[in-house]
């Protein structure tokens, strides 16, 4: 069974990809470019998906856009040993954290990075960038306090949450002038990039078309 991941550089797809090559699934992977001026993702993915957003995957004639629903269905077909079993107390902390990901992680992050660009542009936010700094600072405070003594998120193990969060953390520590405050998740990102799927879908991902 063939699957198509639909590529987007420096996107969520990043996930997908590295996925993928820890499953071990074949795949074949078809590569956008972001605009080097606008960095926005090419007019060409609307031919794929309305929204023109990645990722996305052709799976059984299907399309499925949604990093977080990707990547749910191909660990529930392909890798069910990446998810903690589902009658299991574990599997609601997995479930937390996927979602987490994409929600209480995911908004910090953008305000923040929304915040440089209107900085850089001589644009001053006051109340975005309070906002953004006391959420940024609430939302990684806890997340690095979890990760106190853990190399992953669940289970001492890797599971599809981390490949979901690696993905927002990793994004959030490059905005940081200085990582010391919040050394656990500096630690388990290093421990995620010694991952041997991680540096195959770095490599893969530094391709360009």
């Amino acid at each position: 069974m063939m699957i198509k991941l639909h590529h987007l550089n420096d996107s969520r797809s990043f996930r997908i990809l590295w996925l993928l090559e820890e499953i071990g699934q074949p795949y074949e992977i078809i590569r956008y470019q972001r605009d080097k001026k606008t960095h926005l993702a090419p007019e060409t993915l609307r031919g794929i998906h309305p929204l023109g957003k990645s990722p996305v995957i052709e799976l059984d004639g299907k399309i499925i856009a949604e990093s977080g629903a990707i990547a749910e269905i191909l660990i529930k077909k392909f890798a069910p040993h990446l998810a903690p079993t589902e009658s299991s107390a574990e599997y609601l902390d997995y479930l937390q954290w996927i979602h987490f990901s994409e929600s209480s992680a995911m908004l910090p992050f953008l305000l923040k990075i929304f915040n440089e660009f209107e900085t850089q542009s001589g644009t001053e936010l006051k109340f975005l960038n309070n906002y953004a700094e006391a959420e940024f600072n609430k939302v990684f405070s806890y997340l690095n306090n979890h990760l106190n003594n853990k190399k992953f998120l669940i289970e001492e193990r890797l599971t599809g949450a981390d490949f979901m969060l690696g993905f927002v953390v990793k994004g959030a520590l490059n905005l940081l002038k200085s990582k010391s405050e919040f050394p656990h998740i500096e630690n388990y990102i290093k421990n995620l990039e010694n991952q041997k799927s991680y540096k195959l879908a770095l490599n893969i991902d530094a391709k360009r078309v």
